[in-house]
């Protein structure tokens, strides 16, 4: 298919096929009438038009149709990592469904049924925490439908319900032979008390979970009728795109709108608190028109450090002791008496999320309040925001959840930036127009939020036997959690929790261990990053532990395995991914193999990179073998899935992906100077997942921080140079 008949079949399906979509994820219908006082136009499944009727919903999360569809509600945002396949997998072998009757459709924003269940009355998705947070939650729900299906089927056919069997949505009585369908029985299962509690399946009797599934969202990601936020066309909609200031802290002294005023489709140029935002007929008119807008811009109180001084900054302050984020034995004693001693240095640079759907949402006015359109993370974050802006109540905030192209934590962000940014548009205008506000990519590039630059120090000691005796580890960079919601509980000493995870639980068995940590504050925002602190703290540990087992003259997997006695999970995951890597077998002259393990997200994940050293002082990576333990595997295709792209998502920074600043300004704009890896710079990628019975934990985000110590691991192997900084570069 050619790229110009995609777009076409695309845009048809918008213009002329939204009101008919059964099976789409989410039905959009604008309610009331346009400015000019015509009837609305449709962009989603009417559902009065909808030949389907919702006859059972004995819960929050299913609805079953008159034609058997199982409508399964998702209360977290799906971005890529399998939401809308893996928690409707959990309702469906509870239900004892049919896969293919099986409907997966997007939450409406409401805390109060549809709250993260880790993170209290908040509605939201991030943190890996869809599957582990959902598991029972969602087969109770599918348990409870299958309970009163069962009931009414007992009271049509007068047998014992313990005698009806359930199986891919047909209930069936064997010994009179009476069968009926899901839809058949929806009506009068709907008219049966609900269950205070219901018996869920062993492990053992599971036919869904752990098998593999077709992905709910994938066909109409792959025909394009999948509908994002940059899909969405309201009527009478101004598309609108923001000047923001070149410098953090910069602001509007004042602008000339003359000649983007002149730019056919233009219509207003307004200023909002975070630049000037010219709002046009459609994107490029917006675009073209911003870029004849001059702007004079305030930098009186605006950032002006490179990332070179602000390192130099946190190199000085990396002199002193920080706060103490964990404390065992006295490390200093231990240092000073052992036998050997290692000091290193490691360098982390801001990381911008470079998803690739740029930041965007579509806000209106309405009557009642105010409506978003939007690949949304946090739902109740967004709420509180936007009715703060507007002097409204939070549950006057409607949000519409749609697919979102990636995020990486990026539309998680605490403080709603854009989402805001986006309200303060319509507010300003005082509009009752729909107003989609798109974000260019250098936008998302230049106008934050990132992953902290960070520096730390490692110090650690071998005794005369060439075991570890002390560690000692400090840690610089800016708090992410500190002025957020999350303060409260993340924050405590002065140590923000997410900078030191992955350091401050070390699980290696060393008897002297401290480490503390500098948070200081700039304004350059920052933000969540995929895998969060364990970007940076699994580089050091890693590498540092390989380091340590160097010197001791041992192999570095038998290394760990002696310190990881009391830790079986890490064990298991260590010797599988060796074994599966072959470690210790000959490779060609010129590879070698670095190894590296993490705990990140309750999951246990240790990866294998094998990496080539080329004759022109280049290098390549080109296998790696994973191995996670992330207790149940509810959907391996999707856990292999993740696995492979977190790793993908962390060799980025591993070899290329960096953001410098320079006299405040980001340097970078595009992915042409913030580079993310290309195909033919994958590696052959293996996944091995160990079989448990555990709880599920989280499979998003513990692939990405384990594969640059593995592959800088690999490289010492090879050139004998210790690694302290990411993107890896080799010395001349």
């Amino acid at each position: 298919m050619s790229r110009r008949r995609f777009d076409i079949r695309r845009r048809e399906f918008l213009i002329t096929s939204l009101g008919a979509g059964a099976g789409l994820t989410l039905g959009l219908y604008l309610g009331g009438c346009d400015r000019n006082g015509k009837k609305p136009t449709p962009i989603g499944p009417d559902p009065a038009d909808d030949s389907s009727e919702i006859l059972f919903k004995p819960n929050a999360f299913v609805r079953i149709t008159d034609d058997d569809k199982v409508i399964v509600i998702i209360k977290h945002l799906e971005m890529g990592q399998g939401t809308y396949t893996g928690l409707a997998a959990l309702v469906a072998e509870e239900l004892d469904a049919d896969w293919t009757q099986i409907v997966s459709e997007g939450a409406p924003a409401d805390a109060s049924r549809y709250n993260n269940l880790f993170w209290g009355q908040i509605q939201g998705t991030g943190g890996s925490t869809a599957m582990p947070n959902s598991f029972d939650q969602m087969r109770k729900a599918g348990a409870t439908a299958r309970h009163m299906l069962v009931a009414a089927a007992a009271q049509q056919w007068h047998v014992d319900s313990d005698d009806i069997q359930v199986e891919k949505g047909i209930l069936k009585h064997p010994d009179s032979g009476q069968q009926a369908r899901f839809g058949e029985l929806a009506d009068l299962a709907a008219q049966q008390p609900v269950p205070d509690d219901v018996f869920l399946k062993e492990p053992e009797q599971f036919t869904l979970i752990g098998t593999t599934v077709p992905r709910k969202d994938s066909k109409e990601k792959v025909n394009g009728t999948a509908i994002y936020t940059q899909d969405i066309q309201l009527p009478d909609m101004l598309v609108a795109v923001v000047a923001h200031p070149p410098r953090f802290g910069a602001r509007v002294r004042r602008f000339d709108a003359v000649e983007t005023r002149k730019v056919r489709g233009v219509r207003e140029v307004i200023e909002i608190p975070n630049g000037v935002a010219v709002l046009a007929e459609h994107t490029w008119a917006a675009i073209k028109g911003r870029d004849a807008l001059v702007v004079e811009w305030d930098e009186s109180n605006a950032f002006n450090l490179s990332s070179d001084e602000i390192l130099a900054d946190y190199q000085q302050r990396a002199r002193h002791p920080g706060n103490v984020a964990h404390q065992n034995g006295d490390s200093e004693k231990a240092l000073n008496e052992a036998a050997e001693r290692i000091d290193l240095e490691f360098e982390f640079p801001y990381l911008a999320h470079a998803a690739m759907e740029p930041l965007n949402c579509v806000v209106q006015r309405t009557d009642d309040g105010v409506t978003l359109w939007n690949g949304v993370q946090s739902q109740t974050a967004d709420q509180q925001a936007v009715a703060g802006l507007f002097g409204i109540k939070p549950e006057q905030v409607t949000i519409n959840m749609l697919y979102a192209g990636g995020s990486f934590g990026r539309r998680g962000n605490p403080h709603s930036d854009y989402v805001v940014e986006a309200a303060s548009i319509v507010k300003a205008l005082d509009t009752r127009r729909p107003v989609k506000m798109v974000w260019t990519r250098e936008d998302d590039t230049r106008a934050g939020y990132f992953r902290p630059l960070y520096y730390h120090t490692l110090s650690a000691a071998l005794d005369d036997n060439g075991k570890p005796v002390a560690w000692q580890h400090r840690i610089v960079g800016q708090s992410i959690m500190t002025g957020t919601g999350f303060e409260s509980n993340m924050v405590e000493n002065g140590v923000d929790a997410t900078s030191v995870e992955g350091a401050a639980n070390l699980p290696y068995a060393i008897p002297n261990i401290t480490v503390d940590l500098h948070s200081p504050t700039l304004p350059v925002p920052v933000q969540w990053w995929r895998s969060v602190g364990s970007t940076h703290t699994a580089f050091a540990v890693e590498t540092m532990i390989d380091q340590l087992a160097r010197r001791a003259g041992r192999d570095p997997v038998e290394f760990r395995r002696e310190l990881l006695n009391d830790r079986p999970r890490h064990r298991v995951i260590l010797d599988l991914a060796a074994q599966k890597a072959g470690w210790g077998t000959p490779l060609p002259e010129g590879r070698a193999r670095g190894i590296a393990l993490h705990r990140s997200f309750n999951s246990y994940v240790a990866e294998v990179a094998e990496v080539t050293l080329h004759s022109d002082n280049r290098f390549s990576v080109d296998k790696v073998i994973i191995a996670i333990d992330c207790g149940i595997a509810v959907t391996p295709d999707v856990i292999r899935a993740q696995m492979e792209g977190g790793m993908g998502f962390g060799l980025s920074p591993t070899l290329l992906s960096e953001i410098t600043l320079d006299n405040g300004a980001v340097v970078q704009g595009n992915y042409h100077d913030f580079r993310m890896i290309t195909l033919d710079q994958m590696p052959e990628v293996e996944v091995h997942i160990v079989e448990s019975t555990q709880p599920p934990t989280g499979v998003g985000e513990p692939a990405t921080p384990v594969i640059a110590p593995a592959v800088a691991n690999a490289l010492t192997a090879l050139t004998g140079q210790a690694f302290q900084r990411l993107p890896l570069t080799l010395s001349a």
